[in-house]
């Protein structure tokens, strides 16, 4: 299954275990873990309860894009309202758009800590934010449930898959959108246009507003490539 379950900053071994077990029930065994408190852990391998392997094969990485490199699309999971507000699906939706993926596409779902969620920065680092809908008069989730919420729309989804649309490119994966992102930041602070005290408001902006229109390899390129002119005008 072309999904890649994220856990950021995991402070209890055992919400590891738990989720690896949660997702090894749909399907999934691709599991990234980014700076996790404890981990590899007894607590972990306990609770996995036979998904030793998707604990053995999950990967370590110190930073939210290295465990996003190589995606072609990835949500957030959060519940929190945030002051910018981003493309918000429930985990069905997602579901949908990730098995309308090509097959050789990767998503991700990118989970936060368990006391404080994905900060703003982690969210930027997303396409789309996914929140479950959950009673408001009790809407906190435990880690492991939420993915298995998530993963079980997934598993749905992926049974009976819409056929794949047709595109001219490929789907420009994160870390050329990123490439994209940082090149566009050092253009518009160049030319005077991004203030280089409070970057972060405006950038965010910028990344939600390309992140609904969803640009493949080609519009990336073509993207830079007007960047690159404009910043050669300016220098002659």
């Amino acid at each position: 299954m072309n999904t890649r379950i994220v856990l950021v900053e995991t402070s209890h071994p055992g919400n590891i275990g738990a989720v690896a077990r949660a997702i090894k029930n749909m399907g999934i065994n691709d599991l990234a873990l980014v700076r996790p408190k404890y981990f590899p852990h007894a607590d972990a391998t306990a609770r996995a309860s036979g998904a030793d392997d998707v604990l053995a094969r999950a990967s370590v990485v110190d930073t939210l894009d290295e465990a996003l490199a190589g995606c072609t699309l990835s949500f957030a999971a959060s519940a929190r309202q945030r002051t910018i507000r981003w493309p918000e699906v429930a985990p069905r939706e997602a579901a949908a758009t990730i098995a309308a993926q090509p097959a050789d596409a990767r998503a991700a779902v990118v989970f936060g800590p368990e006391t404080s969620g994905l900060t703003n920065e982690h969210i930027a680092r997303c396409q789309r934010l996914v929140f479950i809908p959950s009673s408001p008069a009790f809407p906190s989730l435990n880690l492991a449930m939420a993915v298995q919420v998530i993963a079980y729309e997934v598993r749905l989804a992926a049974l009976s898959p819409p056929p794949a649309a047709a595109s001219e490119a490929p789907a420009a994966k994160h870390e050329e959108l990123e490439n994209f992102y940082a090149h566009l930041e050092r253009v518009l602070l160049g030319s005077g246009f991004l203030d280089p005290a409070n970057p972060r408001h405006l950038m965010q902006r910028l990344r939600r507003l390309f992140a609904r229109a969803e640009p493949d390899q080609n519009d990336v390129n073509i993207l830079r490539g007007i960047l690159t002119s404009v910043w050669d005008e300016r220098q002659r």
